[in-house]
Parts: structure tokens; C-alpha cells; sequence
């Protein structure tokens, strides 16, 4: 059980990690707090954003929309490899999803199938909206996909977690798709070296 490291802390480990970092407005205090609590945290979820363009990108997932308000995670990755903070607390990312994904989470286990929507992952997951279309055909540059790497990794080092507390979208929620485009298996494999 880890509480949240704080929002200095968060962008400390993002930067020690060697990470391109944009602070978007007063994103430390953007967040849905007063929906309901904020951790403990468990793990990392990352995201595809059906998005296209770096600055729309970020407004929407900063401010939201009418029937989802932001901000939509914590950091959006661009395609340049740049992560954009826009918020930092609770945020309107995961949704509900299935308790027994989330116990193996916690345990660092092989994740079962998510046949449930039972359990508020946006109070227990950091999220990273990453920018990409999702069609299966919207290239991933080396440069993103290591800032997802990197992103991660650096989430997990703070807490002492392994790669297996990062997990798709997909892997949460029953009829989610993303992120689309490359496999968590291999994304895991990348965390996990960078971790060693």
C-alpha cells in the first residue's frame, strides 16, 4: 500500500529519469479531489488518446469535456516524446474496472482477464494519455514510446515496484482497446530493463 508521492516528487522522478517535462498551467492542484479520494496508489495505467496534434491534445486532457471533466491523467505523452503534466490527485483516467486486475497488480502478478466493472481505478492508478489516434495504424515514434518507458519506470522506482505494476488500459476496463498499436507484454519487457 503506497500513498501518492507528491506532486514535487512526481516531476522530480520524471526528470531524474531523464524525461523532456511541460508543466501546463497550475497542474498540481488540477485534479478531481473532491470526487473521492486520491490512494492509496497501486500502479500505472497508460492510455492511447484518439487524439491528433500536440496542443489540442493537452487541452483536452487537461480541461476535459462536457460529460468527462478534466484533467483525463496526469501526464500526456506527445509524440516528440515530451510529457506535458496537467494534473496531479485524482483524475478522470481508469473509470471503473476489475477488482481481481487490480489484487494482482498489487501482488506484481500475471493479470487475469478484466470480465468486471466493479472497482475506481482513478483513485489507485497514476495515468499517462499517451498521443496517438488508436486506429492500429497512427505510428508510435521511438521517441514516445521510451517516454512511456521512461515515464513508468520512473513511477516505479519511487514506490519499489517491478513492471508488473503497469498495465493497458485494456487490461483494466472490459471493451477498452488501448493503448492500440503495441503490446503491454512488451512495453512490461522494456520497463523491466530499464529497471535493473
Amino acid at each position: 500500500m503506497s500513498p501518492p508521492m507528491s506532486a514535487n516528487s512526481f516531476l522530480t522522478a520524471l526528470l531524474s529519469e531523464g524525461l523532456t517535462v511541460v508543466q501546463v498551467g497550475e497542474w498540481r492542484t488540477h485534479n478531481r479531489n473532491h470526487m473521492g479520494p486520491w490512494g492509496p496508489v497501486h500502479g500505472v495505467m497508460i492510455h492511447h488518446t484518439v487524439t491528433k496534434g500536440t496542443a489540442s491534445t493537452v487541452r483536452i486532457c487537461r480541461d476535459g469535456y462536457a460529460s468527462l471533466p478534466g484533467p483525463l491523467c496526469h501526464g500526456v505523452i506527445t509524440k516528440d516524446g515530451t510529457v506535458h503534466l496537467v494534473g496531479y490527485g485524482r483524475a478522470n483516467h481508469a473509470g471503473l474496472g476489475d477488482d481481481d486486475v487490480l489484487r494482482a497488480v498489487i501482488a506484481e502478478k500475471a493479470l487475469p482477464p478484466d470480465n468486471e466493472a466493479n472497482t475506481d481505478g482513478n483513485r489507485h492508478f497514476y495515468g499517462f494519455e499517451c498521443e496517438n489516434l488508436g486506429d492500429g495504424e497512427d505510428p508510435w515514434p521511438a521517441l514516445q514510446l521510451e517516454a512511456i518507458e521512461k515515464a513508468a519506470a520512473a513511477v516505479c522506482r519511487h514506490h519499489g515496484w517491478t513492471a508488473r505494476s503497469v498495465i493497458g488500459h485494456l487490461e483494466w476496463q472490459p471493451g477498452k482497446v488501448d493503448p492500440r498499436g503495441f503490446t503491454m507484454t512488451s512495453m512490461r519487457d522494456r520497463i523491466h530493463e530499464r529497471l535493473k
